[in-house]
Parts: structure tokens; C-alpha cells; sequence
């Protein structure tokens, strides 16, 4: 069950089946198969390794496609803060993974674009949903 409220500031939460890293891995190979440019992973369990420090897994994936965000920069450049889409990936203190992401819809209102604009966004929702399960 996906959760986002205004309280959240446009970012939905949903429970993963997998662990982090095959969430993202499924994410991304769903992205890949649409055309959909990755432009980089991060693994900030790995990176905290680097620095003699631990967390547990978190990894974020930062994605995106001129086709569906350059129109919205024409129209209002300061969208650019909130794209490319970012996905988040990590396990909680009790084992769960969590898949989370800004809404395509808050991401519109936040910049004042036109909702039929937003419809390029939220062509990528229903693939994140589907990694996370």
C-alpha cells in the first residue's frame, strides 16, 4: 500500500518484497527495457564501508528520459531541482525493505506545470510499483 500525504512533502513509501538491491536491480532492468536512461546507482551502504562506517542497505537510483522531462524544463526550469526521477531503496531496523519516491503529481504542483505534462512523469510509476513487488 503506497502512502503519501502532504505531511511527506510528495515522496510515496511502499513496502519491497525483495531485498534493496534487487528491488533497484529490478527497477532497473523495467526501466531498461522502456528506453529509460539510468544515469547512476548508488550504493550509500557501500560508500559509508568506504569511510569505516555501517548502515544497512540503502541504495538509490537515479533515472530518467529527455522525451518526458525536457518538456517541463521548458516550461518552468526550476523543475530541473526534482529531475531526473530518483527511486530509494533500504532496509529498516526490523529486516523490511522500502521503495521510495517523490510523486509525479507533487513534483507538478511543487513547479506549477500543466498536469498534462505530469503525465510524462507518472509513466514510471506503475514500474516502480511493480519492482517492489
Amino acid at each position: 500500500m503506497a502512502t503519501q500525504t502532504e505531511a511527506n512533502h510528495g515522496v510515496v513509501v511502499i513496502p519491497a518484497r525483495q531485498s534493496v538491491a534487487t528491488t533497484i536491480d529490478r527497477l532497473e532492468d523495467r526501466l531498461r527495457e522502456r528506453g529509460i536512461i539510468i544515469f547512476t546507482r548508488i550504493d550509500f551502504c557501500a560508500d559509508a564501508a568506504r569511510a569505516g562506517l555501517t548502515m544497512r542497505p540503502e541504495q538509490l537510483l537515479i533515472f530518467g528520459n529527455p522525451k518526458a522531462g525536457t518538456p517541463l524544463m521548458l516550461a518552468t526550469p526550476a523543475v530541473g531541482i526534482d529531475l531526473p526521477l530518483k527511486a530509494l531503496a533500504w532496509e529498516d531496523e526490523h529486516g523490511k525493505t522500502w521503495l521510495a519516491y517523490n510523486d509525479p503529481s507533487y513534483i507538478v504542483q511543487r513547479h506549477g506545470v500543466g498536469e498534462a505534462l505530469g503525465a510524462n512523469l507518472a509513466a514510471v510509476v506503475p514500474l516502480l510499483q511493480q519492482a517492489a513487488q
